[in-house]
């Protein structure tokens, strides 16, 4: 059975445009898509929309449509003449079809929709805070960078009175299409970048890009309870989108100021308490610091360098936790220094009564030198 001539498939003349081809493609397409026609009549329409395909296949590549013009059905026949069938075709025939995919299945595709669209980079910013402010929280401004339409172009990056054009390398797409054998892969314009437009006469404001970058002032609320490290997300202040892309986040990244009494380690506190050499001896109550005020701390008769003492709730309630961590003090026993004379022969009476009381007064002490006196044997 002799097949029907491709021009007469697709319902236009010979001297047909290719948007003309493309458009009579599509129609085709939309009416005989099997998902479309369902039952005994889907058979029928099934064959239409394959002859339709096959048709656009060879009138879309133009080397095919020449052998075609010239030598009819022979001329683009795979066994015939040398002609290149099969994978040759399929770049110009998968890229109509996607728009007669989207179509069908009311996606949002149309013409243009190959443009590529970016999403903006996303911004880091970093902040330093006090210990304080970290176990409170607190309200803060930032200046970030931002961008506007240029007030010049509008938007447009052209020289005012001028006009973008389209990419005659993609043809405004934003991609052009790389053919590997049977494969065709898609890759963005170098051209164009993705755009699918060419600026011949850039804005001298903006220099093309259409946009200005400026700084604004960002409110910023910062947790209770966050850490060094942590991130807060700004969403959408990041850097804008390509081609109508949604605009990157901006990353609050915190940092601490060094605090002079406190260190923080998780939602722990730990600080060094300094005391005399007497209250370690005789014991005591000392006040120590809290980031809420003050506490106190009874000191033991006999307190040795080094103790440590556990102040419950007292330290920071982290932003996942559901109650504050502990503060650690961490005694530090000061030895006197600038003597007088006479507390100089107070402390020789002291040590020499110390010395005659044995081991008792200096259990460390006695402990150091037995394994001393082990290790050297």
């Amino acid at each position: 059975m002799a097949k029907k001539d491709f021009y007469e498939t697709l319902g236009v003349p010979k001297n047909a445009s290719d948007e003309e081809i493309k458009k009579a493609y599509r129609k085709l397409a939309m009416k005989y898509h099997p998902d479309r026609n369902q039952g005994d009549s889907g058979r029928d329409a099934e064959a239409k929309f394959k002859d339709a395909k096959e048709a656009y296949e060879m009138l879309s590549d133009p080397q095919k449509r020449a052998a075609y013009d010239q030598f009819g059905h022979a001329g683009v026949d795979p066994n015939m003449r040398g002609a290149g069938g099969g994978a040759e075709g399929f770049g110009g025939f998968a890229e109509a079809f996607g728009d007669i995919f989207g179509d069908v299945f009311g996606g949002a595709r149309g013409r243009g929709a190959g443009r590529q669209v970016y999403r903006g980079s996303d911004l880091s910013y970093a902040m330093e805070i006090t210990l304080e402010e970290a176990a409170e929280g607190k309200d803060a401004q930032i200046r970030i960078p931002s961008w506007d339409d240029c007030g010049t172009c509008h938007g447009s990056g052209a020289k005012p009175g001028t006009k973008p054009i389209t990419c005659t390398t993609c043809n405004g797409a934003g991609a052009v299409q790389m053919r590997q054998g049977f494969f065709s892969v898609q890759q963005t314009c170098a051209q164009c970048h993705g755009t699918g437009k060419i600026i011949p006469e850039p804005c001298g404001t903006c220099h093309g890009a259409g946009k200005i970058k400026h700084n604004k002032t960002l409110e910023v609320k910062i947790p209770g309870g966050i850490d060094a490290g942590m991130r807060i997300r700004s969403v959408g202040n990041g850097e804008p989108g390509t081609n109508g892309g949604p605009p990157g986040d901006l990353y609050i990244e915190i940092r601490l100021k060094k605090h002079e009494i406190f260190e923080r380690d998780g939602d722990d506190l730990h600080c060094s308490v300094p005391i005399s050499f007497t209250t370690a001896a005789l014991g005591g109550e000392i006040e120590v610091p809290t980031l809420g005020g003050k506490a106190s701390i009874d000191i033991p008769e006999g307190t040795q360098a080094g103790k440590q003492f556990r102040l419950r709730g007292k330290g920071i309630k982290g932003v996942r936790s559901s109650y504050p961590g502990d503060l650690y003090c961490h005694i530090l026993i000061e030895t006197p220094v600038k003597l007088t004379e006479h507390q100089r022969k107070l402390l020789k009476e002291l040590d020499e009564a110390l010395r005659k009381g044995g081991a008792k007064h200096s259990p460390g002490e006695k402990s150091w030198a037995d394994k001393l006196k082990n290790f050297f044997a």
